[in-house]
This record gives C-alpha cells, structure tokens and sequence, in this order.
C-alpha cells in the first residue's frame, strides 16, 4: 500500500516429538508378538490350576489382613450392586465383555495416532502382566466369592453372564484362582494413563472413571479383593518408573518479527522513506518528514590590523 513498507514473518516450528518421529512398527510382526504375549499370558495361569488348598489358604490370609488394615468390606460394595437385577446384570457384562475389547482398542488407536506411545504403553502392559504371571502362579488365590467366610454372592452365577464355569477344577478356559493381583484393574489404569498422556483435550482426566468404574465392578461382583487391586496398582508403579515415558513435543513461542536489513540506495537516487506503523499513529497521517539539513555556517574572517602610521 505504501512505498517501502517493510513486513516479514517467521513460520512457527514444532519440534518433532514421538508422535512424528518414531515410525510405526510393522503391523505383522505387532500381531504376532501380542497373541504370543496372550498365549503366554493363557496358558501360564493354567500352571497354577492344581493348587486349590493353597489358594484358599491365601484367600483366608488375604480376608485378615485386609479387615487388620481397616479396609472397607467388599460386601458394602456388592450390597449397592444387589439394589437391582438390572444392575447386578449391567456390571457382570461389564466385567465379561469390556476388559480386553477396551485394552484392544486403546492399543490400535494409539498405533494408528500415537506410534511413540504406542511401543511405550505396549511394554508397560508387556511388563505388568509378566509380573501378574508371576504372582498368580507363585500365589495361587481364591476370589472372595469362593470364600465362605467373606459371605459374599457369586453375581456372575446367580444373575449372569458368566465367564467361568460353575465349578472351577472343570474351568479349562480360565485359572479361577488367579485372584492376586487384579488384571482387569491394572490394565484398565494403563489405558487410563496411556490416553492421558498421549492426548491434549482438557477433557482427557475424565479416563480415569474407567478404572475406577472398573474397580467397583470387579469388587461389587465379588471376584476381586481389595488388596488385589492395591498390588495391580503397585506393580503398574514399578513398570512405569523402569520404562521411559515418552516426551510430549513441546510448542516454542511465537517467533519476534526479525529487523530488516537496509541496503544503500544507489548513487544519485534518495533513500526511500521506510513507515513503521505505530499503534498510536492513524493509518491515514502523512509519513514523517526529514529534517531540513542546516548548511554550516563558515568561520568569520579576522578584521583587518592598522599599521602604526595610520594610527
């Protein structure tokens, strides 16, 4: 619009964070290491089928300590499940059917969106279900439903769905007495932190309801104790401080306009006057003018000195 305006802009950057910089690993190969991790997973928690004594010995160690440590009876719990067979029902699909539909989708969203975050939460979950496999072969524990003393309803079996069968020692799908510790809790935190980190909408905390729905479910239906999902949460602690989290990519500040360089205007030709818009100036004012250049004045000549005749 003006003759020797000068504007310049500077594109803002974005480094380059895990979610642009780490390359999406072959699909292939992650199916296959993932059924292998759940073959693995299976068919270990089968190891500790067999010890049937000793998992309700647990059970009636793990029901002391937890009213020795004042911790909230899960029958409280279940009690606020049995207001209603809608209810009851409602949580025992929850338990059937959301664990690993929900673990899944978290691990193909953030494969397709988030491969950084996806190699790291695949090994955290890698880590805690190795730990779990750990515990449930050398703990074997009945769930309190089996337990005469805690006095607690077999929800699954009375109201349905089921995923176990009626009586355990005919159960070849799952290990019922793979209690210690909580799965269905832990992996469900995992997802809860994996999205939280991995995503920026101030909506994002509001993940956190899945585990804690996921809690009361798997305590109101009786197949968990309390302390099964303290020590998921404290194995989940330990796997996350051993395996580094992604950074998130951080966004540099808005870049200040460079100065413009000027360059000397060619012999004969005046410089061009270049207008800074100032906030306080109106768009439409004059430009500023030079200052008109004062000619020096020269030095006065001295007066004339009389000869001493004339004087």
């Amino acid at each position: 619009m003006f003759a020797g305006i000068t504007t310049g802009t500077r594109r803002q950057t974005r480094p380059a964070g895990p979610e642009t910089t780490a390359s999406r690993p072959p699909l292939v190969r992650e199916l296959l290491l993932v059924t292998a991790l759940f073959l693995v997973y299976k068919f270990g928690r089968q190891l500790a089928n067999g010890h049937e004594a000793s998992a309700f010995d647990n059970a009636d160690r793990v029901w002391s300590w937890e009213r020795a440590l004042h911790l909230p009876g899960e029958g409280s719990v279940q009690h606020l499940l049995l207001h209603g067979d809608t209810l009851v029902k409602v949580a025992n699909t929850f338990y059937a059917t959301v664990h690993f539909p929900a673990t899944v989708a978290f691990l193909v969203y953030l494969y397709l969106r988030r491969p950084g975050h996806y190699l790291w939460s695949r090994r955290v979950l890698a880590g805690l279900t190795a730990a779990a496999l750990v515990l449930h072969i050398t703990v074997p524990l009945a769930p309190p439903r089996m337990l005469t003393t805690a006095g607690l309803v077999d929800t699954a079996q009375v109201y349905g769905p089921s995923v176990y069968a009626a009586t355990p020692d005919t159960d070849a799908m799952a290990n019922q007495f793979a209690a210690m510790p909580s799965l269905h809790f832990g992996w469900a935190l995992m997802v809860a932190i994996g999205l939280i980190m991995a995503t920026r909408s101030r909506w994002r905390w509001l993940w956190l309801l899945h585990p804690l729905l996921t809690l009361l479910v798997v305590v109101g239906t009786a197949n968990h104790y309390w302390l099964d999902v303290i020590v998921a949460t404290a194995l989940l602690g330990a796997v996350l401080f051993f395996v580094p989290a992604p950074k998130h990519a951080l966004r540099l500040p808005a870049a200040s306009k460079p100065s413009s360089r000027t360059s000397a205007p060619p012999a004969g030709r005046p410089a061009a006057v270049t207008r800074t818009m100032s906030p306080y100036q109106p768009e439409d004012a004059p430009p500023p003018q030079p200052a008109p250049s004062q000619t020096p004045t020269p030095p006065r000549a001295p007066a004339p000195q009389l000869s001493e005749a004339v004087r």
